[in-house]
């Protein structure tokens, strides 16, 4: 049955999220994309649309890229653990995306980090539990008391120091 209740939403329009994933996240993805009405999530599936053999990093840049560009306001990615469209997103700057199993992390990490594209793991969690923790990231909302801003401003910093090029060997 499609979830109907309003997530994270400032207007009566419709959450736009991109998700995405490899072969392995494939039939998980198409799982989450059915259980939400239209009224309530728009998404925006990059793919990939079959269980065919794929590579995870080229879905996990489509993703973040719609979520940068401002066309998505979250992301979700799929692929067989998590970690792998994980640290391809991260490569993006303007992506703060994390691996979450549980539904603590999935609205700790938007409360606190100003977390925006969700990883998740089809071979590590089933599909009633990725409902629950895709339900808990869209309903969570970013709390930027002093310490958690303080703190964003410094991933921030880090990766502007990265942009140019700080970082080099």
């Amino acid at each position: 049955m499609p979830i109907t209740a309003s997530p994270e939403r400032m207007t009566n329009s419709p959450l736009v999220v991109a998700i995405g994933g490899d072969h392995a996240g494939y039939s998980l993805k198409e799982f989450l994309v059915g259980q939400y009405s239209e009224e309530t999530i728009r998404w925006i599936n990059v793919g990939t649309n079959s269980e065919s053999s794929c590579d995870f990093p080229d879905f996990a840049e489509k993703v973040s890229l719609e979520v940068v560009r401002g066309n998505a306001r979250r992301g979700v990615l799929v692929c067989g653990s998590g970690v792998g469209v994980s640290v391809a997103a991260n490569k993006i700057p303007g992506i703060r995306a994390s691996v979450c199993h549980d539904t603590y992390s999935a609205h700790q990490g938007v409360e606190h980090d100003d977390m925006n594209v969700l990883c998740i793991g089809a071979r590590i969690i089933g599909p009633e539990l990725a409902k629950e923790i895709v339900k808990s990231f869209f309903a969570a909302r970013y709390t930027p008391q002093p310490r958690h801003q303080a703190r964003l401003e410094k991933l921030l910093r880090i990766e502007q120091r990265a942009l140019n090029g700080q970082y080099n060997r």
